[in-house]
């Protein structure tokens, strides 16, 4: 089983309200409980507070991330987005009902939680000014994580965490992440795979994403449609049998009969088989031709084609079966 608290606080009684935070906790709901292929992924709790009618108070937000923490599931995660605060004995994540920043919810009370869970992977995203600061000790200036721990935040201890046309930046790019842009060939999204991919797109002078982490092996945070499928994939040790190894072309394997020279042979249909895998690969980033700038050159100058480095990682991923 899979569980995700997600928080989303815009109304503040005593600080100035916020105007993305409730639409960043429904686009992560949206994107979290669903896979690309509409199974479910995350059964989702969603706790929003647009205005003073609906507010979100300390006691309950404490008491449902307590309740997250203390139940064994297989991956239990926490995401909010709302206030942060910073002085000199912690961070704080603010309720709706806080009247001083200290009074939200302890950082540290939170990792606590987490650190203590029967869930075998704990996760924590918090999209708050100064949210950076989470797992680390405020004594010892250490991460602090137990294993299975894992930590996103939108920006270092020091930094606000900036809104842009009514959301989260930080929030924007994680829904983007997870919505298939940090998706490996296999489908899979994973909190290294977001967090590159949020981290390429901030430049050194805009708030500055933080991921800590104490695992011995990353999950999957999402499933999307492979651009390719495993069966095919599989097929590189068939065609690529040794590292380095280079797959001689000639023009039976293209079966477009356009632009072939006079005594050409005709395309082959086993081969062009071969041909339209091989072609994936290299749309793909697993495969180059060599020695000629497109596959088709390759096919009719009888050139061969071999595997980037990429392809080769997944060339050892298969032949250790781990794919």
């Amino acid at each position: 089983m899979r569980g995700a608290l997600i928080a989303g606080i815009d109304y503040y009684s005593n600080f100035i309200s916020l105007h993305g935070c409730v639409n960043d906790a429904n686009s992560v709901k949206t994107v979290l409980e669903r896979n690309e292929d509409g199974d479910l992924n995350f059964d989702c709790s969603l706790k929003t507070a647009p205005n003073a009618s609906g507010l979100i108070r300390k006691s309950e937000l404490k008491d449902s991330i307590q309740d997250l923490f203390e139940r064994d599931l297989d991956v239990a995660l926490f995401y909010f987005a709302g206030h942060g605060y910073l002085e000199s004995s912690g961070g704080y994540i603010m309720a709706s009902d806080s009247e001083r920043g200290d009074e939200g919810i302890s950082l540290s009370v939170i990792l606590g939680y987490a650190n203590n869970s029967p869930a075998k992977n704990k996760i924590i995203i918090l999209d708050s000014c100064h949210s950076g600061i989470a797992g680390e000790s405020s004594v010892q200036k250490v991460s602090a994580l137990s294993e299975g721990v894992t930590i996103l935040t939108a920006s270092t201890k020091e930094q606000y965490s900036s809104e842009i046309n009514g959301r989260g930046l930080y929030t924007t790019l994680l829904v983007d992440a997870l919505d298939g842009s940090a998706a490996d060939l296999k489908g899979e999204i994973t909190p290294s795979s977001v967090y590159t991919h949020i981290d390429q797109a901030l430049g050194a002078f805009e708030q500055r994403p933080v991921f800590k982490t104490n695992v011995k092996e990353f999950v999957s945070l999402r499933k999307t449609i492979s651009p390719i499928s495993k069966k095919e994939l599989r097929k590189i040790i068939e065609f690529f049998p040794t590292s380095g190894y280079e797959y001689n072309l000639d023009p039976t394997f293209e079966p477009e009969m356009k632009g072939r020279d006079g005594g050409m042979p005709d395309p082959i249909e086993s081969n062009t088989k071969i041909f339209a895998v091989l072609q994936k690969y290299n749309r793909l980033n697993l495969l180059k031709p060599i020695g000629a700038s497109h596959m088709w050159n390759a096919a009719m100058e009888s050139k061969a084609c071999k595997l980037t480095a990429l392809g080769e990682h997944y060339r050892r991923l298969v032949v250790k079966n781990r794919i």
